[in-house]
């Protein structure tokens, strides 16, 4: 037994090796040598053509936007969570976090439904007002692209700061009080500076999240907008321009590596941070708290909720007999139609593809653990690489790199779990390590001193603990797998489409009946994540680490 357990570290590196490394140097090699032989031509292309250098430049720009409207709209917000006791303040909390985990593609549908030519509040105000044409014209426009972002990214700034905030020792401003400070001088001398780690570490964060946007971009800019991670699709499918497509996605990989670097500097900063909340959350007890407070909570409702409930009402057809029209048709497989089967099989493929992702995420995320926790600290940030790299760089890379022997798997269907297996194993890994490290290493050696087997020692010392984080990380495996779509556009068959492909063809073709079920696949899609996220957090144990900055 001890010979085999040796030999498990070789799984997550011949793993990562294969289906990390070697796609990379894949896009290295087609970039710098497209026919063989050293050439920079389509490396340099990308800094002389104008095209491509407005592309860089739009997606800088944007995201340096929505990261400011983010901080801008959560730092309120992260006042009022640090400060007030409130009713319902925790769950609040909670439900905020809800649109982070849910698929780009409903985030773009929800945002469709609500603001869209034909969304629920131009609707509304065609009937009340007798408009003619939509007075809400913002589609494919760069404000549907910067409130989706705001959308996606805010939950993440509003629970690392308010975490942090809440763990702000008091005396300092009680002090500066004490000396006649107000409360703006206090605010802006003491809090802020003590706040700038979290505030930088939120910031670089979001701003990885919009540098790397795809599926918000390529559904809701229309074809005027593109990001880096657009335009390698669209130069790798569409324009079938392979090296260029390497070149983009070689810049996109080095750019956000610094960045992630710039962030993991940042958040060691507040794991570091010592300084324990001496006061306690106040009541909500004047006028300027309810007003701070009920207006914070009604900006939460409107920008996170409103989007959500237009996109499950618009999913219901308010003409014929039948309100559930649109979930109707997804069960038939119309001539002409984009599918190979019926649609509803999406949710199959989807469920089968999550099923084989949680297996293959878990137990090399859980080996990878492991060897993080023996003293091999180095590895950490090698088995996280792939958070630092988009999900459309990994699928384009498995086009090139996987579609000859002896790794031919371009139309296998075990090419699927793979991909999203090593998008989530970073967050098994993170889910995982703090339980591995809450192990008493001298427990171990008491049982192997009394004659336990090291497959004795893990059943009965290591699984009790284990098994109810294991839970949490095969939830948050299955919640990535099913709303994944950056790598799956590459590499799903067109007759085994996942939910996310599934929406996105439909969004594709002309006609409400196409539009309505793509609704009704996203509002789905919305509920299976939903369910997954509240998993997660009955489940975990101990701090989020999304409210220490983790990830």
């Amino acid at each position: 037994m001890r010979k085999y357990a040796r030999l498990l570290p070789l799984i997550p590196l011949i793993f990562f090796g294969l289906f990390y490394f070697y796609p990379l140097a894949s896009i290295l090699q087609l970039s710098f040598a497209p026919e063989g032989r050293f050439d920079l031509a389509a490396a340099t292309e990308i800094f002389r053509d104008r095209y491509y250098l407005s592309t860089l430049w739009f997606t800088f720009w944007q995201a340096v936007v929505s990261t400011t409207l983010t901080l801008l709209l959560a730092l309120p917000a992260a006042y009022v969570f640090a400060t007030y006791d409130f009713r319902y303040k925790q769950t609040l909390r909670t439900i905020s976090t809800l649109p982070f985990v849910l698929p780009t593609v409903v985030v773009a549908n929800a945002f469709s439904a609500l603001i869209g030519p034909s969304g629920l509040a131009n609707g509304i105000l065609q009937t009340v007002f007798n408009f003619e044409d939509p007075p809400i014209d913002i589609h494919q426009t760069i404000w549907m692209i910067l409130l989706a972002h705001v959308f996606y990214n805010y939950s993440v700034a509003l629970r690392i700061i308010s975490a942090y905030w809440e763990r702000i020792n008091q005396d300092l401003s009680q002090a500066a009080e004490t000396l006649g400070a107000s409360r703006q001088q206090r605010f802006w001398t003491i809090t802020v500076p003590l706040l700038r780690p979290a505030i930088m570490a939120a910031a670089v964060l979001v701003f990885i999240f919009t540098f790397t946007s795809f599926g918000v971009v390529l559904l809701l800019g229309g074809p005027r907008f593109a990001t880096l991670e657009v335009e390698i699709y669209r130069q790798a499918v569409n324009i079938f321009d392979l090296p260029v497509a390497a070149a983009l996605s070689l810049f996109q990989i080095l750019f956000t590596f610094v960045l992630m670097a710039v962030y993991t500097r940042t958040q060691s900063r507040i794991a570091t941070q010592p300084s324990i909340r001496m006061a306690v959350a106040k009541p909500v007890a004047s006028r300027l708290d309810r007003w701070l407070v009920g207006g914070n909570l009604a900006v939460m409702f409107t920008l996170l909720a409103m989007p959500l409930l237009a996109l499950v009402i618009r999913s219901i057809s308010w003409t014929g007999g039948n309100p559930f029209n649109y979930y109707a048709r997804l069960f038939v497989n119309e001539r002409g139609s984009a599918f190979f089967v019926p649609p509803i099989e999406a949710v199959g493929n989807s469920l089968m593809f999550a099923g084989m992702s949680i297996v293959f995420s878990l137990i090399i995320g859980l080996i990878c653990a492991y060897l993080v926790v023996d003293r091999n600290r180095w590895l950490d940030p090698i088995f996280m690489l792939p958070l630092a790299t988009s999900a459309v760089t990994l699928g384009f890379g498995y086009i090139i790199a996987l579609d000859e022997p002896p790794l031919n798997l371009r139309q296998s269907l075990i090419l699927i779990p793979l991909a999203h297996s090593l998008v989530a194993i970073p967050f098994v890994i993170r889910t995982v390590l703090p339980a591995l490290r809450a192990i008493d290493p001298a427990v171990r050696e008491a049982a192997e001193t009394l004659g336990a087997d090291p497959q004795r020692v893990w059943l009965t010392i290591d699984w009790p603990l284990l098994r109810r984080v294991l839970l949490v990380a095969a939830v948050f495996a299955f919640t990535i797998s099913m709303g994944e779509f950056g790598a799956t556009v590459f590499i799903a068959r067109p007759d085994s489409p996942t939910m996310p492909t599934a929406i996105f063809r439909f969004l594709g073709r002309p006609g409400a009946v196409n539009f309505g079920q793509a609704l009704a696949m996203s509002t789905l899609l919305m509920l299976v994540c939903s369910v997954g996220f509240v998993l997660i957090e009955r489940l975990r144990i101990g701090d989020n680490n999304l409210d220490q900055g983790e990830f």
